[in-house]
């Protein structure tokens, strides 16, 4: 994996982080569960870097 790639995937991972965080602020459910999908999304591309990298 990249540097730039887990930048990449940390930024998304804290961006959804903070979504999810004003989402239980605000009382906002749609934002909460876009950050949680954020963080997944984020999650399963490190995943998939990780195999990558496994296998060179």
């Amino acid at each position: 994996m990249g540097l730039d790639d887990k930048i990449k995937n940390a930024a998304e991972d804290l961006g959804g982080k903070v979504k999810e965080g004003v989402g239980k602020v605000t009382h906002n459910e749609r934002l909460e569960a876009e950050g949680k999908a954020d963080q997944v999304k984020a999650d399963a591309k490190k995943v998939g870097e990780d195999v990558k990298d496994a296998f060179k």
